[in-house]
């Protein structure tokens, strides 16, 4: 897609020119960065070895107890083929210390009363495209049965589930703090274009760092250059997840409602002025639905700030 394409070499050389700038007025020595298995971290590890070398970079894995299987196996694939030196810290002893779990668990039984141990869970938004009126939240739960129950989040169930779960990202942000403090290293953030526009990251967690590499680039142009920097394949190949509830989500269900590269689509034409008709060609949707995202996207913004 035209509108996409990017000069990925002149990118990776004007991202690690920035990024060495900085760090001489942070006066820092290197980058910690957060490995969580997925494309965007794995495309900020390359660019800080790119920038400083692989000698200063120091990278952290960070599972818990809901991790999925291959997070960790995915994650350490990044130091290892990059060369650089990392650490696994596993949240969940803090997590519990903290009552994340428990709290995750009684706000869910707002929702669904029997809900108990042995059970996963996920929490989806409604799809823009089909809801217009206001948006709601699903959860969808699987007792160990392995069947599916699906209810209608109330708000106070959904911001319980939320405010409780953030516990991780915020803990995940301390681990990296302490070990860039540590090193007298600079903290990295991982945010694409997408997700640092619409919000999609916890205030004081994921949304905290020093320097964010990639906060100017689309999904779809992380991909570019993931594939330009030599990031693992298996990795280029997963699906984008949220890779936070003990259920397996998409951010599509959890955030945008649609997937990644028609949202970057819609968020190019919005912020380049292009009318809904035009973007519709490009998309397969109806004028009328990207408007609606559009008008999801204004929505999203008005919150981030």
């Amino acid at each position: 897609m035209e509108w996409m394409e990017i000069d990925c070499e002149e990118q990776t050389r004007l991202i690690a020119a920035e990024m060495r700038r900085l760090l001489t007025v942070f006066r820092r020595r290197g980058f910690v960065v957060a490995l969580s298995g997925g494309i965007d971290s794995s495309v900020t590890a390359a660019l800080c070895v790119q920038a400083v070398g692989k000698e200063r970079v120091f990278g952290l894995h960070m599972p818990d107890r809901d991790s999925s299987a291959d997070t960790l196996v995915l994650s350490q694939s990044v130091s290892s083929h990059f060369g650089f030196e990392s650490v696994v810290e596993d949240i969940t002893p803090i997590l519990e210390s903290a009552s994340c779990y428990r709290r995750q668990e009684e706000a869910v039984r707002k929702a669904i009363p029997e809900f108990g141990a042995g059970w996963k869970f996920k929490i989806a938004l409604e799809n823009v495209l089909e809801n217009k009126g206001f948006s709601f939240f699903n959860i969808i739960a699987q007792p160990p049965d392995g069947s599916l129950l699906k209810e209608r989040l109330s708000l106070e169930a959904y911001l319980g589930i939320v405010a409780a779960t953030n516990f991780k990202q915020r803990v995940r942000k301390m681990m990296e703090y302490y070990h860039a403090d540590r090193l007298n290293y600079a903290v990295t953030g991982t945010p694409n274009r997408l997700e640092y526009d619409q919000g999609f990251f916890v205030k004081l967690g994921d949304g905290a760092a020093d320097v964010k590499p990639i906060a100017h680039l689309y999904k779809t142009q992380v991909y570019q250059m993931a594939e330009f920097l030599g990031v693992p394949e298996a990795i280029r190949r997963r699906a984008p997840s949220t890779d936070t509830y003990s259920l397996s989500q998409g951010q599509d269900e959890f955030f945008f409602s649609v997937p990644y590269q028609t949202m970057d689509l819609c968020l190019y034409g919005k912020n380049n002025g292009i009318s809904p008709e035009a973007v519709a060609e490009k998309t397969g949707l109806s004028p009328s639905q990207v408007e609606r995202i559009y008008q999801d996207i204004d929505t999203k913004r008005a919150s981030t700030r």
